[in-house]
């Protein structure tokens, strides 16, 4: 894969993390990505639910406040210590690991009836065995739940809105994206508050490389859904960039969520 510069990983971001995702997510994830998230993994009570890439945590203990039992897995060890943070009496009994997702150590087969990943897979660089271990980890019949940025949408830096204007009619939005076939990563920015940037690394993969993988794994899609944006969102999104990008986001879709079945 094409790489970049070495970027700075979750583990140097992750309290700057844990403050911008709270307990209910930020606005990208609480007013457009979770709610299809949360309805494809819809009434999770008494199940064994898996928690891949958690990150602070704050959708594992959503979960376990409705009754799932929960475990949490996240590669970053502060991502981890922070999340425990949150309910440090251990009231909701969430169980969080310190592991990469491709290798569950200590994680027994066909012990979970769900597992999610919401907007990690793309973080990951072996998604391939992450995947082979949400197929091994899931007993018959169970549910593996994923939100990615969409792969024909959002193609890092090889994908943007573009505007065009004719007279006095409303601004065209379009997206453009050069690169699909091809596998890469390159650094993400992320813009802190103080106006400093730190970057983690994101790989992009072809649609079909997901398919493929998820069939390697043992696994049928059985859903794939792409979130719509809120008005809150677009209310926001309006705010800071201005219409054109709030009329981008009602044509075209940068998220994927898809649900896969163990037969």
């Amino acid at each position: 894969m094409r790489g970049s510069k070495s970027p700075e990983d979750w583990e140097d971001l992750s309290d700057w993390y844990d403050k911008k995702q709270g307990e209910s997510g930020d606005l990208w994830h609480r007013a457009l990505i979770d709610p299809v998230l949360l309805k494809l993994i819809g009434d999770c009570k008494g199940s064994e639910v898996l928690d891949l890439g958690c990150g602070n945590g704050y959708l594992a203990r959503r979960l376990a406040r409705t009754g799932a039992r929960v475990t949490a897995v996240d590669s970053s060890s502060r991502m981890i210590r922070n999340a425990r943070a949150h309910d440090p009496e251990d009231a909701l009994k969430v169980r969080y690991v310190h592991s990469d997702a491709s290798r569950l150590v200590g994680v027994e087969d066909a012990s979970f009836d769900l597992v999610f990943a919401n907007m990690s897979l793309m973080d990951i660089e072996d998604a391939g065995g992450a995947v082979g271990e949400v197929g091994r980890v899931l007993r018959r019949g169970g549910r593996f739940v994923a939100s990615i940025c969409h792969p024909c949408f959002d193609t890092c830096s090889n994908s943007g809105w573009v505007a065009e204007k004719v007279g006095f009619e409303p601004a065209r939005v379009y997206r453009r994206v050069r690169g699909y076939r091809t596998p890469f990563s390159e650094g993400v920015p992320w813009r802190l508050g103080t106006g400093g940037r730190k970057f983690t690394r994101s790989f992009h993969r072809p649609l079909s490389w997901y398919a493929r993988v998820l069939r390697a794994g043992g696994l049928a899609i059985t859903a794939l859904e792409e979130p719509e944006p809120s008005e809150e969102f677009l209310v926001r999104e309006r705010e800071k960039e201005g219409d054109l990008d709030g009329a981008g986001f009602l044509e075209v879709p940068l998220h994927l969520v898809v649900e896969a079945v163990k037969p």
